[in-house]
């Protein structure tokens, strides 16, 4: 179960900058459940990053849209790539292999940073970029027409990647924009009004991505790769829970708590000492001298920034 406590977001307006330009969000999957929003487009022209709320989900000289999976391993889900918008494809490639990036055998990516992908010319000066798809999933050719919501391939791992995500890059007439502030004189932190998007997707400024419970403290690579443990049914030595989160900041708290079937049995809040594009925490307590309780056991990991609860995850089992 996902529960959301106190999320905070920006709520955006309907599209108005560029006429009838706009964009439908270009991957088949639901936020917050089966993908998140990891990186925006840098908006500060300075050596400095910052996303269109002056937040820090971004790094400098980021120019798009990072949506991303949960882990490596729901690229087996075969989830879809879509055109943002009716267009031409312009260009197109589709033969570099997925690899995270500096592991063993990946390939030299040098000039093809942005993988397997495409670039869709939707005239007046706009075009839409995808990169990272997989590798021979590109199903569309250079010169086809293509409609909002036409399958173009899917989300894969391909050129400088450390994720399994699709960036979409906005431009036009060359210039890179943020489809989320498109308008010269948007400035961070005031008010949100034009757009690009047909449905504005909410801004989250950090968040959890899964959670699980688990006999020891598993390691991060099967966190992400997602074949870490989150389930457990027999006599544990040990009850931990994790979170496997993203978008944290120096001074954020997170509060790790495991109730039991009668009682809070554990609870620990930890204060990050740095901000991290993703992070995991995990605590728990071991196995008692006269054993587990039966019965059912939450274990729920919050993520608080400056004394807010910013989301929150739960996960259930059940002791016989």
């Amino acid at each position: 179960m996902r529960i959301a406590s106190v999320i905070i977001t920006v709520s955006l307006a309907t599209p108005t900058v560029a006429g009838d330009f706009s964009l439908a969000f270009p991957v088949d999957c639901t936020l917050g459940q089966d993908c998140y929003i990891q990186q925006y487009t840098d908006v500060d022209p300075s050596d400095q990053a910052r996303d269109f709320t002056c937040g820090t989900l971004v790094y400098n000289g980021h120019k798009g849209t990072d949506i991303a999976l949960p882990s490596l391993a729901d690229l087996h889900s075969n989830v879809q790539v879509l055109a943002a918008a009716d267009g031409t494809v312009k260009g197109s490639r589709n033969s570099v292999p997925d690899a995270l990036l500096g592991s063993a055998g990946a390939p030299n990516i040098q000039g093809r940073e942005c993988g397997n992908g495409l670039v869709i010319d939707h005239g007046d000066g706009w075009e839409t970029q995808y990169c990272h798809l997989r590798q021979g999933s590109v199903r569309v050719k250079t010169g086809q027409t293509v409609t909002a919501g036409t399958p173009l391939g899917l989300v894969g791992l391909s050129g400088k990647t450390e994720f399994p995500h699709l960036h979409m890059s906005v431009r036009h007439n060359g210039q890179v924009i943020d489809p989320f502030a498109p308008t010269a004189n948007a400035t961070c932190g005031g008010p949100v009004g034009e757009t690009l998007w047909q449905t504005p997707p909410v801004y989250k400024p950090g968040g959890w991505i899964q959670a699980g419970f688990s006999p020891g403290i598993p390691e991060f690579t099967d966190i992400k790769a997602g074949t870490a443990q989150t389930q457990i049914t027999k006599d544990p030595v040990a009850m931990v829970v994790w979170g496997f989160g993203y978008g944290t900041r120096q001074g954020d708290e997170v509060r790790i708590d495991i109730k039991g079937p009668t009682r809070m049995i554990h609870s620990r809040t930890v204060t990050l000492d740095r901000g991290q594009a993703q992070m995991f925490r995990a605590s728990g307590l071991r196995r008692p001298s006269n054993g587990w309780d039966a019965g059912p056991y939450v274990g729920t990991v919050t993520l608080i920034r400056n004394g807010v609860e910013i989301d929150q995850i739960q996960r259930e089992i059940e002791l016989p």
